[in-house]
């Protein structure tokens, strides 16, 4: 009996020691960003103009957007024209108006 309580005894110890290790070795936060696609943040942001941008300028400056959202924009634009004001990006599939607002301080028409 005082045999097998000293193997648990052994076995938690040998575990919570390992523990600290397994996490120090998974990637930080910090790292996984610096590996991540490059997004372009609202402070450092340029605008794009969304009646002349390809799909992946697009992509690379808008937060939650995808390529998918991207060429959905450059189609909206190709089937209806030019847009006319930023808020006429809520009308394109895919696009609510959360993202619109999120997006907006990074475009222009």
């Amino acid at each position: 009996m005082i045999n097998r309580t000293l193997q648990a005894l052994s076995l938690a110890l040998a575990i919570g020691l390992t523990l600290p290790i397994s996490a120090s070795a998974a990637p930080t936060a910090a790292s996984a960003t610096e590996t991540a696609p490059a997004k372009v943040s609202a402070e450092n942001a340029t605008q794009v103009s969304i009646n002349s941008a390809s799909a992946q300028e697009l992509m690379a400056v808008m937060n939650g957007v995808g390529i998918k959202k991207a060429e959905s924009i450059v189609s909206y634009r190709e089937k209806y024209g030019p847009f006319t004001e930023l808020e006429q990006l809520k009308e394109v599939p895919g696009m609510g108006n959360t993202l619109v607002e999120r997006n907006i301080a990074n475009l222009k028409l």
